[in-house]
């Protein structure tokens, strides 16, 4: 890493957090996320946690956060849903969609002021459903076929457990594409959509933010195309390996253990 990335990172005042394999994994935190987390808090520096795992609600992680012993409001939790809901509101007159998503995901539409229960909904959208089932499949790809615009929270491949990496929510999509030949509309990391919802609630600009997280194919790849400080941190998906076969120009500059590690740059 160059001085001048180092000196970029320090001058952050806001800081975009992604949550599995980056502060924790499952119910364990990654070492030091706590004392970095602190330091945030003690030097006035702003901080959003932010997750493409749509599969549960923000007060969901906000829970578990707070078990681990980090207490945040609501409001400093986004998942790639919240982004999704918001988008929909913002940019599409659709206001009722067949969810493919877990209860609480579907709850967090309804809440939002989606109708997930319209007979004729206006769309469909896919998140990481790990109570997926083959009738929500077979509902989904029939409105697919009748023309019904086409969203999914975001587009991982895996996500990481305390047990190794399971399917996300891309096997999903690959089955509705291979079926339909339709693919969606991402708003999650790494896409635009959710890096301007992001920054409007945490309150700066991508200049002065850093994206911290462990994948590269969302996390640094939407730090890269949005211009953010991006901070990969090895603590969860990314390998030696996986980092090795990615392509050399798109390396990001600062490559970090954990947050731990980040802690002790900024100090």
């Amino acid at each position: 890493m160059s001085s001048v990335d180092v000196a970029r990172l320090r001058a952050c005042r806001g800081f975009l957090l992604d949550m599995d394999g980056t502060i924790y994994v499952d119910e364990k935190l990654v070492p030091g996320a706590l004392e970095f987390i602190r330091y945030l808090d003690a030097t006035g520096r702003r901080y959003l946690f932010l997750t493409n795992n749509s599969s549960a609600r923000a007060s969901d992680y906000q829970a578990r956060l707070a078990r681990l012993g980090i207490e945040v409001p609501r409001e400093q939790v986004m998942t790639s849903g919240d982004a999704t809901i918001g988008h929909l509101l913002a940019c599409t007159p659709h206001r009722s969609a067949y969810v493919v998503g877990t209860p609480a995901l579907v709850e967090e539409f309804q809440r939002g002021g989606i109708d997930t229960e319209a007979s004729d909904p206006d769309c469909v959208v896919v998140g990481f459903d790990r109570t997926l089932t083959f009738a929500k499949l077979e509902r989904a790809c029939t409105l697919l076929f009748a023309g019904k615009p086409y969203f999914a929270t975001h587009p991982d491949r895996t996500c990481i457990t305390a047990h190794g990496l399971i399917p996300d929510i891309a096997a999903i999509i690959a089955a509705c594409e291979a079926v339909t030949r339709r693919t969606p509309k991402i708003i999650g990391k790494p896409e635009r959509e959710i890096v301007d919802a992001a920054l409007r609630r945490l309150g700066t600009c991508a200049a002065d933010t850093a994206m911290v997280g462990d994948q590269l194919d969302t996390d640094m790849t939407m730090a890269r195309n949005a211009d953010l400080c991006a901070v990969l941190v090895m603590s969860g998906e990314t390998t030696p390996a996986k980092l090795a076969a990615w392509p050399e120009a798109e390396h990001p500059a600062l490559r970090l253990r954990d947050v731990s590690e980040l802690h002790a740059l900024l100090r």
